[in-house]
């Protein structure tokens, strides 16, 4: 079920989800279909120049998760389940054969791969398959320094304890890191990024929870291209390798000079859908 919003060049669009949430999509492009979904801490308006990269090629449907952008809430009762019904609503909505996910997106992407045979070909950016435990510790100071009002304060948390950041960082003490971050961190992205602290943490929860069953991900049956960013730490890069030996027909392939965070910054976007496009075509 899809309503337009808006119009062209980009356009917006909602598709119902199972449970009666609204889950918005800006769509650009012209070609075969494909749903770009998002990782943490990210709107769709983060991955519009990768959508751009991807539009001369595909008609990108870039999906703002739930509890993001013009999407409804994550609800009481959120779930990585109710992110596969988010997607299977845009997957019938659009008729998109064709799907990245980036993160948490790509774990979302590989999840619903698992059950549902929608997808032909898949490709993802250091997808959130837990392959190791996934750290927890700094969940409980995050929920309390965003509950009262402090989002630098767990902001801070979240990055020296989750595991992604440089080693370095975990060593700085937080007033210093605060500081930094005041500075660093009060932009439009900024702006977009705060109100998604919470969900960051639900988000976090549901990843942890989902170690352990990386096995089941054998039952992925489309061709995914898994990509990994050159600057990431080895020990990420190996998880990765692990979840494309896991997968039944994978091919693993290393974007040099990007982090993380490559898909969702514009200058990286152009290398992204480089190694990208011939996958999907």
């Amino acid at each position: 079920m899809s309503r337009d919003i808006d119009t062209t060049p980009l356009r917006r669009h909602t598709a119902v989800s199972a449970d009666g949430t609204e889950i918005a999509y800006r769509t650009l492009g012209a070609g075969p279909n494909l749903i770009l979904v998002g990782g943490n801490l990210k709107t769709s308006e983060d991955y519009l120049p990768l959508a751009s990269a991807l539009a001369h090629s595909f008609t990108v449907h870039v999906v703002d998760r739930r509890g993001r952008g013009d999407s409804g809430p994550q609800g009481p009762g959120y779930s990585l389940a109710k992110e596969v019904e988010d997607l299977r609503a845009v997957q019938d909505a659009t008729g998109a054969r064709l799907a990245f996910g980036h993160s948490y997106g790509g774990l979302v992407i590989l999840e619903t791969a698992r059950s549902f045979p929608l997808f032909d070909r898949i490709a993802v950016y250091e997808p959130g398959v837990p392959c190791a435990p996934v750290p927890t510790a700094w969940m409980a100071p995050f929920r309390e320094r965003l509950a009262a009002g402090d989002d630098y304060g767990a902001f801070i948390h979240f990055i020296q304890g989750s595991g992604g950041a440089p080693d370095f960082m975990t060593r700085l003490p937080h007033w210093y890191l605060r500081m930094v971050f005041r500075m660093a961190f009060r932009g439009a992205a900024w702006q977009r990024m705060r109100p998604l602290l919470g969900a960051c943490l639900a988000e976090h929860e549901q990843l942890a929870a989902q170690y352990g069953r990386l096995p089941e991900f054998a039952d992925v049956t489309a061709p995914v291209l898994v990509l990994v960013g050159g600057r990431s730490k080895p020990a990420h890069q190996e998880e990765y390798a692990t979840l494309a030996g896991t997968l039944p027909s994978a091919v693993l392939r290393t974007v040099g000079g990007l982090n993380h965070m490559g898909p969702s910054e514009r200058k990286a976007a152009p290398a992204v859908a480089e190694q990208t496009l011939p996958f999907l075509l």
